[in-house]
């Protein structure tokens, strides 16, 4: 009789445990998304001002886990409210299969990002102090940046890597007004014939401290002949003790163009004062300054280096009652270092993720 006892306990412990081996780990689906609302106010002397409001975009995010290693993510974005002759953008700006073998290693295939800069990966509202995301990520990292391709990434104990090899850029669409920004192929059809190689690496070993840098190149497609880029950028964020410092610079080298470089940087410096008040509402007033080149040498050198040579000071305040949404002010002035022209900025914003 007890070792008739025994045997069932024992069955019953083996089949529990069997079952509970099972139940680790089920498939889910998980949707998420961000947007943001923006009121613009710009005036340049002599000039009247211009007045917007613009629901400026409104992502989804979807996610569906086979199992702890094969997932797929999507984003899908509409900016501008809707699309109509040429007005508004509808765009799939991620959508890649992620097999994550370890916290060492993982491959994402699709549509994916280049990892350049602090934004281009994460951009959502809540996660930088302005309304509008920087010019930086404007004219030197073309922001939102994505394309057709793949990715390697991983952690190797303090040090966060990822290498991309994807969709090269079209030098056809190249500008001195806003450097390699019209380039990109957007993942429609695009041109293979020309791969672009991007790597980064992040420090992350100090609580609130990322440090790191990419360097980006191609051998950009125009017609019968090419551009080569070459994008070094090193970036530098804080986020603890209720300072928010983000820094970073960038610059482009050209091949085979009249333009030979573009360069730019800026600095934001903010602080919670919410912790002060010991309150839960985050209260931020921030400061930033810029200064951009897209067209910073040349071959023939002159005036025109000093045309697209642009330096901004802005301060503003970002208000976040939850981690999740944010609302912005901030106010701006840009002086054009050839014509000495200023312009003046005054944005508000309302943000959320989730």
């Amino acid at each position: 009789m007890k070792i008739s006892a025994y045997y069932i306990m024992f069955i019953l412990i083996v089949t529990s445990s069997l079952y509970a081996q099972f139940d680790i780990f089920q498939p889910k689906t998980t949707i998420g998304g961000y947007g943001e609302l923006h009121y613009n106010y710009n005036k340049s002397e002599n000039s009247k001002a211009e007045k917007t409001l613009d629901f400026h975009r409104f992502v989804m995010f979807y996610s569906h886990a086979w199992s702890e290693k094969w997932s797929f993510k999507a984003e899908l974005e509409l900016e501008h409210n809707f699309v109509s002759e040429g007005q508004g953008e509808l765009e799939l700006e991620q959508a890649y299969i992620d097999y994550r073998h370890s916290g060492q290693f993982g491959l994402q295939v699709g549509v994916i990002l280049p990892s350049a800069g602090l934004l281009n990966e994460i951009h959502e509202p809540p996660t930088f102090l302005s309304v509008e995301r920087p010019d930086y990520h404007k004219n030197i990292i073309p922001t939102t940046w994505f394309g057709n391709g793949l990715s390697i990434y991983g952690v190797l104990k303090d040090i966060d890597y990822k290498v991309t090899v994807m969709e090269g850029l079209d030098a056809s669409k190249f500008t001195m007004n806003s450097g390699i920004r019209g380039g990109r192929q957007k993942g429609f059809k695009s041109d293979a014939e020309n791969l672009l190689y991007n790597a980064r690496v992040n420090f992350t070993g100090i609580n609130g401290l990322l440090a790191g840098a990419s360097f980006t190149y191609n051998n950009a497609g125009k017609d019968s002949s090419n551009i080569s880029i070459t994008l070094f950028e090193i970036h530098l964020r804080y986020r603890a003790n209720s300072i928010y410092f983000d820094a970073e610079y960038g610059n482009i080298t050209y091949g085979n163009r009249d333009v030979e470089r573009s360069t730019g940087y800026y600095i934001d410096l903010g602080y919670n004062i919410g912790s002060v008040l010991n309150i839960e509402t985050e209260l931020i007033p921030f400061v930033r300054y810029t200064d951009l080149n897209t067209v910073a040498s040349t071959k023939t050198g002159g005036e025109i280096e000093k045309q697209y040579h642009n330096s901004k000071w802005m301060i503003g305040f970002a208000v976040k009652p939850i981690h999740e949404v944010v609302f912005k002010v901030d106010y701006s002035e840009n002086e054009n270092a050839l014509s000495g022209m200023k312009t003046t900025y005054l944005n508000f914003g309302a943000g959320y993720m989730f």
